[in-house]
């Protein structure tokens, strides 16, 4: 299939931010590192953060704990503050956008589609790590994983986002990094594309069951349809 008959009949799309817009890592590497270390417990590595991270920071603070030998179910609480403190200070200071995310959200807007950043990170934590790298502006509205009852992959954040856009989840791409996007997507009826620079739980992009995998954003746009006029 062509990318021109990919991208015919849609109109919009829902964007995620981790492994997708920004490589965070770094943030999460730095804020977890404090967090452990207040608790006397040793940092984790960076390959067990990419495997963790993308199913909201309560999934990722209590499987840290557990990697770091500590009590997931004790010392929950005390690492919760600690984090959200930690990672508050240091949002977007240890994380860089993609290559070719700034051309790739430009030429969606220029192209007309309005979009939307959705991720399971605390909305407010988006928002500013958005604002920080420049890309706020770029989106109609973000999301995050405490804006809606259920988080990806629960395809509900991807319904409430569509109506929010007032589009038709066939009509609404997908974009993200990880299975989770794939499964959010293929429950609201979303086509979905991953790109292949992301986290997916140290997997490949290939094997989660995209429609398709991209390396950078701002290939879409070699596979938008001519428009009219």
């Amino acid at each position: 299939m062509s990318g021109a008959r990919r991208l015919a009949g849609l109109r919009a799309a829902l964007i995620d931010l981790d492994g997708t817009l920004v490589d965070t890592i770094g943030d999460f590497e730095v804020a977890l590192g404090r967090t452990l270390g207040e608790l006397g417990l040793p940092a984790v590595g960076r390959e067990f953060i990419a495997r963790t991270v993308g199913q909201g920071s309560e999934h990722l603070i209590r499987h840290t704990l557990a990697e770091a030998g500590g009590d997931p179910a004790g010392q929950y609480e005390a690492a919760w503050a600690l984090y959200q403190r930690h990672y508050r200070d240091i949002n977007g200071r240890h994380a860089d956008v993609f290559p070719g995310v700034a051309e790739g959200l430009a030429g969606l807007r220029a192209a007309g589609w309005p979009l939307v950043c959705l991720t399971n990170k605390p909305t407010a934590f988006a928002r500013d790590l958005l604002a920080t790298k420049g890309l706020a502006h770029t989106f109609a509205h973000c999301f995050g994983g405490d804006a809606f009852e259920r988080r990806k992959p629960d395809p509900l954040p991807l319904l409430r986002a569509c109506q929010a856009l007032g589009t038709a989840p066939a009509e609404t791409l997908m974009v993200g990094d990880s299975r989770n996007d794939v499964q959010a997507a293929r429950g609201a009826g979303c086509p979905v594309v991953l790109v292949r620079h992301g986290y997916n739980h140290g997997e490949p992009a290939e094997s989660a069951g995209a429609d398709w995998v991209i390396d950078r954003l701002d290939d879409l746009l070699a596979e938008l349809p001519a428009r009219a006029g």
